[in-house]
């Protein structure tokens, strides 16, 4: 998929989430701001009830969604007859995409209106879309090959190029100039701190100032602006891949300790989920069949 396709597969994926979260609510706000008892007087009440015909289908495509979207991600990373059909990153964002779907057309299905063993299933849905959010930050975090598979320290360190060496191959700088942009790039042992969200400001602070230094001396060089601009962007590269090493670690381990997490709030959902269909069946329940 080339680079403007994935955008566009994104912006549509992105739409279609948010306009059914609007859609639906804007339709439905009437019904859903309603208190339970005065709800069945209300015309609305036989589609938007949870065992009426657009609430009771909420809840059904909604749960096949995440049934569907869980599914197909984890048999795409473990399935070797899969692995060679698309990019497990693609994978990744239809199973974000699936899985933000189903829970905000189930909240739908709910009425806003839960209870019982409903409610744990409910919960821990919301558990696993809210830490759904923090695995994808960590997961971006992570440096990754282009099939989504994540790179070794060694493999990271071995991306660094030559700064330097581009940066005479691009332009003529005295050598004071020269060493000051160079010298940049240099992890600062005196911006270590214990605490890491200390360390991470005073690393973007750093950073900043670092950026705002190196365009000071190219203009000090009468450097043109498309060559400031190229050099600019191979100093922040730099930069972020020195940032990315330095946190590759601790990230490695914190997905791991994610998953641990994730993953049970998922089965809990999933197994009371498939108690709450079961139990709705045998009682008769029935959508549009």
């Amino acid at each position: 998929m080339s680079k403007p396709a994935h955008y566009i597969y994104i912006i549509v994926l992105s739409a279609i989430v948010i306009a059914t979260l609007g859609a639906v609510g804007y339709f439905g706000y009437p019904y859903y701001s309603l208190g339970i008892e005065d709800r069945p007087f209300h015309p609305d009440n036989s589609l938007l009830k949870p065992s009426g015909i657009w609430g009771h289908g909420f809840g059904i495509i909604g749960s096949l969604f995440m049934m569907i979207g869980v599914s197909l991600y984890m048999a795409r990373k473990r399935l070797r007859s899969l692995s060679r059909i698309g990019i497990l990153k693609h994978w990744l964002e239809f199973h974000i995409f699936l899985c933000s779907l189903g829970p905000i057309l189930v909240l739908y299905h709910t009425s806003f209106k839960f209870g019982g063993l409903v409610a744990i299933s409910f919960w821990s849905m919301v558990a696993v879309f809210a830490s759904g959010i923090i695995g994808r930050f960590i997961y971006i975090q992570i440096p990754r090959t282009i099939e989504g598979r994540e790179l070794s320290l060694n493999e990271v360190r071995s991306l660094k190029s030559d700064i330097g060496d581009k940066i005479q191959k691009l332009v003529a700088l005295d050598e004071e100039s020269y060493n000051i942009i160079v010298d940049s790039t240099k992890k600062k042992v005196e911006l270590y701190h214990p605490n890491f969200l200390i360390r991470a400001v005073r690393k973007y602070n750093d950073d900043r100032k670092t950026l705002l230094n190196v365009k000071r001396v190219l203009r000090h060089n009468n450097v043109s602006r498309s060559q400031q601009k190229e050099i600019v962007h191979l100093v922040n590269s730099d930069i972020s891949l020195n940032r990315r090493i330095e946190r590759l670690v601790i990230m490695q381990n914190l997905f791991k300790y994610w998953h641990v997490a994730h993953l049970p709030f998922a089965l809990v959902m999933l197994i009371i989920m498939i108690i709450h269909v079961v139990v709705t069946v045998t009682f008769g329940a029935r959508w549009i069949f």
